[in-house]
């Protein structure tokens, strides 16, 4: 196969180094000094320093154009806020012939409506393209190394599912084809807020079973939300569900719940974001999480917590106090 992919972050270079295993990769970049620094050395020192690419990866900087056309599979590499943007400037290149896959996880601020996930976002500027999410728990440098990896090949088109299993099912890395993307959206957008709640939970060194007990109830609010907007209950049992959750609530390479760590030691939110040099969608898709449950009369108290911290309207302690204050009621 042929694949483009879009974005030299982590997880866009991860993938691009695990494809180029078995296929012709390009790793686009916006950045052309990046993009120059990444070809001659053979590494993207700014996300994945020590990190070899493999023989099938080439790196460009070349405007987005007709060359895309001649990929088999294009992917979408960059965060949730940029994703709008690319699925309209792609539309016209890739019409229905090229299957798209997008890697953001998060909803999309409510500037634009109601707080879009990624799906809905392509039915609304790009509804030409077959697109879906490739998903599921997941960290960029264990694919980079090659290390064992379960992912989730989310679509309502069968095409794009397929294109995705073609492009990464290969060697340590296994892809799960689902037809849920509204399941697969929502677990992998709620589990980020949630993660930042596990991240303050262990800073303040309130113990494991407080985060069981934050994870299990968290599960709960990610599966209220995810039914109410149509998704299949049994999804959220799945990789991208409970296992996307547990690996960002709890492994400390997880961007958000390094910002939660972080908000427990005092720094503030700027601080704590500055600190990583890496995007955390958790705090740019929570008030939109939150928006969108309210929107649809579900109850998250852990993701409302979440934002008021984020917010500055409480602090940690009041955030724990503020969920464990609440009234008696049946699981």
């Amino acid at each position: 196969m042929r694949i483009a992919v879009l974005g030299a972050g982590a997880w866009g270079t991860a993938l691009a180094i695990h494809a180029g295993r078995d296929h012709d990769v390009t790793l686009w970049a916006r950045d052309v000094a990046q993009a120059q620094s990444m070809s001659a050395e053979r590494v993207n020192t700014r996300y994945l320093p020590g990190l070899e690419f493999t023989q099938g990866l080439q790196v460009s900087y070349q405007a987005l154009g007709p060359w895309l056309a001649a990929n088999d599979l294009v992917v979408i590499g960059s965060p949730m806020r940029s994703l709008r943007g690319m699925l309209t400037q792609l539309a016209p290149i890739l019409g229905s012939q090229v299957p798209v896959a997008w890697l953001c996880k998060g909803f999309e601020a409510s500037e634009h409506g109601v707080g879009c996930m990624a799906h809905e976002v392509l039915a609304q500027v790009a509804p030409t393209l077959r697109g879906g999410a490739l998903s599921g728990p997941s960290f960029a440098q264990e694919v980079a190394r090659g290390m064992p990896t379960a992912l989730v090949a989310a679509s309502a088109d069968a095409h794009a599912r397929e294109a995705m299993v073609q492009g990464f099912h290969h060697h340590h890395l296994r892809v799960y084809a689902n037809d849920d993307i509204v399941g697969v959206e929502v677990g992998g957008a709620v589990k980020n807020v949630l993660a930042i709640a596990t991240g303050l939970c262990d800073g303040l060194q309130l113990g494991l079973n407080a985060r069981a007990a934050l994870i299990t109830r968290g599960l709960a609010e990610i599966t209220r939300l995810g039914l109410a907007l149509g998704a299949k209950a049994e999804t959220f049992m799945g990789l991208s569900g409970l296992g996307d959750l547990v690996l960002t609530a709890t492994g400390d390479l997880s961007r958000n719940r390094q910002v939660g760590l972080a908000l427990a030691q005092g720094l503030s939110l700027q601080q704590a974001v500055d600190s990583l040099g890496h995007v955390a969608e958790g705090v740019y898709s929570a008030r939109t999480v939150v928006h969108r449950a309210q929107g649809v009369g579900v109850e998250m108290p852990i993701a409302q917590a979440v934002v008021a911290l984020l917010d500055g309207q409480i602090n940690p302690q009041q955030a724990v106090a503020l969920l464990m204050g609440r009234d008696a009621k049946g699981e």
